[in-house]
């Protein structure tokens, strides 16, 4: 059964889902879903236009679904939308999209955002996704499945993260960031790839092996960029975690990859 707190404040137009958890002195605004287990522990906010996947736990003083911090956002309808199975603590933020980014924010399934964790106007998170403490998202940017972002971290408006990448604490990412890759410093570098991250989530050896070898490749000194990705496709053509990077460094993008430290390409 769905349980309500008398404290808490349920718009009339709000949907809510079977055996949802409205905890007390939480707002729910008219124009929310909450999916079915959704349960908000107390002192949440969920406004807009959002909509809550099932089984998604949301904890206290976490603002979700506020209009925009962006000056362009002139009050159009726009949309938040959550995954399913998501775990939103303490004062995190979340706001929906803006005309100039469809419109829409979206985040995936299986994500954690710990304390203070921010998702910013139209921005795309995939599947299990964690953000730590405090870490910000720009808004429009782009996190692939499986991502880390460390504690402090902040990624810059229209940045791509790849999946299954990780960002260290209190790294600024202003560059793309590879799939499988790891990034850290005070102004994000790429370090290398996220070994602990593949081998943990199984991949075998003989992958991690050739992914260690396209990226000595893909970022070494000799002949440029565009040669490097022709001669990594040639090696390793086959192997589809070797293409996940040379696809992702040749798609269209607003910010140029992030590179290891002392690289000459930019």
């Amino acid at each position: 059964m769905t349980q309500i707190h008398e404290s808490a404040i349920v718009a009339p137009g709000a949907t809510l889902g079977s055996d949802v958890k409205i905890g007390p002195f939480c707002i729910v605004g008219e124009h929310v879903k909450l999916g079915d287990g959704v349960e908000l522990k107390s002192h949440v906010v969920v406004e807009g236009h959002t909509t809550v996947g099932a089984g998604t736990h949301i904890y206290p003083f976490a603002s979700i679904g506020h209009p925009p911090q962006d000056l362009k956002f002139q009050g159009e309808i726009s949309q938040l939308e959550i995954g399913t199975d998501c775990v939103i603590r303490e004062h995190s933020t979340m706001n929906p999209g803006t005309a100039g980014g469809g419109l829409v924010t979206k985040i995936g399934n299986q994500c954690l955002f710990m304390v203070g964790a921010h998702v910013a106007h139209d921005c795309k998170v995939g599947n299990n996704v964690i953000l730590a403490n405090n870490a910000t998202l720009g808004g429009h940017v782009v996190v692939g499945e499986w991502a880390i972002l460390g504690g402090l971290a902040a990624v810059h408006q229209f940045v791509r993260v790849g999946r299954h990448s990780i960002i260290g604490g209190l790294t600024a990412v202003v560059h793309d960031v590879i799939p499988y890759g790891s990034v850290s410093g005070d102004r994000g570098r790429l370090a290398g790839l996220n070994l602990v991250g593949l081998k943990r989530r199984d991949f075998d050896r003989e992958t991690i092996h050739d992914l260690r070898r396209a990226f000595r490749l893909l970022f070494a000194q000799e002949g440029t960029m565009a040669e490097r990705i022709l001669d990594v496709a040639d090696l390793f053509g086959a192997n589809e975690p070797v293409m996940d990077i040379v696809d992702f460094i040749k798609a269209d993008s607003t910010r140029s990859i992030c590179q290891p430290r002392g690289d000459r390409d930019s």
